[in-house]
């Protein structure tokens, strides 16, 4: 934080660049910058102290809480609530979990703040214990956050470094939470993905669409298509959209935005795994792969290499393993590429690569 903001987009530059040097007709964009502050839409809160002075933040090297509610990197509707819950956890008797002990119930509070102003928050509990507690005062919990579109609660019972378990409970009557991205409204439901920097993520999806345009394919696939970002801005007459991702809720609210779209192309999500069958009949003329930090790894990145697929846009949160897969990618020659800083104050980086068939 200490290092000038120009200074860290350049050093992002150099650190990613360095790694796609085989690359002579690559052509970089200036990249995409973010406030230096107030730009996470997300926080994800250890929950210390105690019921009557409960800290929201991290816990530090004794396993005690310390409070970062005052933290500068959060949007100002998120920061704005970090009070308010504060004080529903005191109003409702919730016991922090007290990690060196292994007592205590609520570990965590995640919150998703929305473009439009509204917020999804979730409660991780060690058990279901408080669960009835947390139900009972929902009324006081919506005076004191109006703005609480999806609440719920995880259940996390290991003592483990896990931020969630497998076990959610719904405990208000809605179950997505609206994002409007450029001219796309993505739903997150309770454990769906989305970018931590709402600004940054939409100029990444419109780019992609930019880049999609200039080659105007028929046929696209859309990997780890998550809620459908990428897949949702590829819209064109006579297209047909395809995406696969794991996780079934959140094709279903792909399947929501596009079913809300006046849209000229045709969608088609699919819940499976990317990396196993990313071509159900046939190779799309454009693959639109974003990873986990593991990168796509050699299975996919065989299959599409060869394939009859022209065009890959790749987007990255780790030039390391995206330098590994494109040695894999040898039938593809990047010619575009544009860092956007979606995490500044860190050495993270997202990287998107436009590859075209040589």
């Amino acid at each position: 934080m200490t290092v000038p903001y120009e200074v860290q987009l350049l050093q992002k530059q150099r650190v990613v660049a360095s790694q796609i040097a085989n690359a002579p007709n690559l052509q970089w964009s200036e990249p995409f910058q973010s406030r230096e502050s107030g730009f996470r839409n997300k926080a994800k809160l250890v929950v210390g102290g105690t019921s009557d002075c409960p800290t929201l933040g991290i816990l530090d090297s004794r396993g005690h809480g310390v409070d970062l509610s005052h933290c500068g990197l959060y949007e100002s509707g998120l920061a704005t609530a970090f009070p308010m819950l504060a004080e529903f956890i005191r109003v409702a008797r919730l016991v922090p979990y007290d990690v060196p002990n292994r007592s205590g119930e609520l570990k965590y509070l995640l919150l998703t703040y929305s473009p439009g102003g509204e917020l999804m928050l979730r409660f991780v509990l060690r058990s279901q214990s408080q669960l009835a507690r947390i139900r009972s005062q929902l009324g006081k919990l919506r005076s004191l956050i109006p703005q609480l579109r999806v609440i719920s609660a995880n259940i996390q019972p290991e003592h483990k470094a896990i931020l969630e378990g497998d076990t959610e409970f719904l405990l208000s009557d809605e179950d997505t939470l609206a994002m409007q991205i450029n001219d796309v409204t993505l739903y997150l439901r309770p454990g769906s993905f989305f970018q931590t920097n709402t600004a940054v993520a939409a100029a990444l999806y419109r780019q992609a669409g930019g880049w999609i345009d200039s080659t105007a394919p028929t046929t696209i696939a859309d990997l780890y298509c998550g809620v459908g970002g990428f897949a949702l801005h590829c819209d064109g007459p006579g297209r047909v959209v395809t995406g696969v991702e794991i996780t079934a809720d959140a094709i279903a609210s792909a399947q929501q935005s596009s079913e809300a779209l006046t849209s000229t192309a045709q969608w088609d999500f699919r819940v499976g795994d990317a990396s196993i069958v990313p071509f159900v009949d046939s190779a799309p003329e454009v693959v639109i792969v974003n990873p986990p930090r593991r990168g796509i790894g050699a299975a996919l990145a065989t299959t599409i290499n060869q394939s009859s697929t022209q065009t890959v846009i790749y987007s990255s949160c780790n030039v390391r393993s995206l330098a590994k897969d494109l040695e894999i990618l040898s039938r593809f020659e990047p010619i575009r590429a544009r860092l956007f800083d979606m995490f500044p104050q860190t050495q993270h980086h997202e990287v998107m690569l436009l590859l075209q068939a040589r």
